[in-house]
């Protein structure tokens, strides 16, 4: 279990577990252009949405599962959550959720599966949690594009060397980067993550900017603890 300020996340059903990624991504996703509705792609614990139905007003925040028992963990902790009318859960894949969309969003998030090289654990959850051919970066981009209003907001977490790749592939469906952070654990630590948000507006001033997580071990950098403050206990 994993106590925030406002929720808990339990997690002892989930493959990928409340995690740095996560949090990076549901506190830095851009919502000032105040989105109506919201969709997670690869739920996981629904830790993403939980942020997301805490930061903003949105009616509509859906969230999107493959894996039963994960799907069924996020939906408890939606309905334990204090915005259970706002969240819903659909256990699907994204390629039977796309076939008939029913809906825009003005925010999609997703905190896709890294690992596309070719070892596998003994764990066949977590590897469809970690592993990137259960959700193809295409796959995923061609999603948001079907799926995003016209002034939406399509926000990722990917590994830094991912970063060159995914925005090439994001404008072939003329997608956009609006916005771009590139997370440090260290002052010392080469960039390990990058946050990316997207938009169907190509904008020539790209707002981009590093973010360092800790000085020293537990010691948080005052940019850091400025994002996570709101959920964090000891923040």
């Amino acid at each position: 279990m994993f106590q925030f300020k406002q929720f808990i996340v339990n997690q002892d059903r989930c493959a990928m577990k409340v995690g740095t990624d996560g949090v990076l991504l549901g506190a830095w996703a851009p919502v000032h252009h105040q989105p109506f509705s919201v969709l997670d792609i690869g739920a996981g614990t629904g830790i993403i949405a939980l942020m997301l139905a805490q930061r903003t007003h949105a009616e509509q925040i859906d969230a999107l599962e493959i894996d039963e028992e994960a799907y069924e963990q996020a939906v408890e902790n939606f309905e334990n959550s204090p915005w259970g009318d706002r969240l819903f859960c659909f256990h699907a894949g994204l390629d039977e959720f796309i076939a008939e969309p029913e809906d825009e969003y003005d925010l999609i998030v997703s905190n896709p599966p890294f690992y596309s090289e070719d070892f596998k654990t003994e764990n066949e959850q977590r590897d469809l949690a970690r592993f990137q051919d259960a959700m193809p970066f295409e796959e995923l981009v061609e999603a948001a594009d079907l799926l995003l209003s016209e002034n939406g907001i399509f926000a990722v977490i990917l590994p830094f060397k991912e970063e060159e790749n995914f925005i090439a592939l994001a404008k072939e469906f003329e997608l956009y980067p609006l916005k771009i952070t590139r997370v440090k654990g260290n002052l010392t630590s080469p960039v390990k993550r990058s946050l990316l948000a997207f938009g169907r507006d190509d904008i020539q001033e790209i707002e981009i900017d590093e973010l360092t997580i800790e000085t020293e071990r537990h010691i948080y950098t005052p940019e850091y603890i400025e994002l996570t403050k709101d959920f964090y206990l000891k923040m």
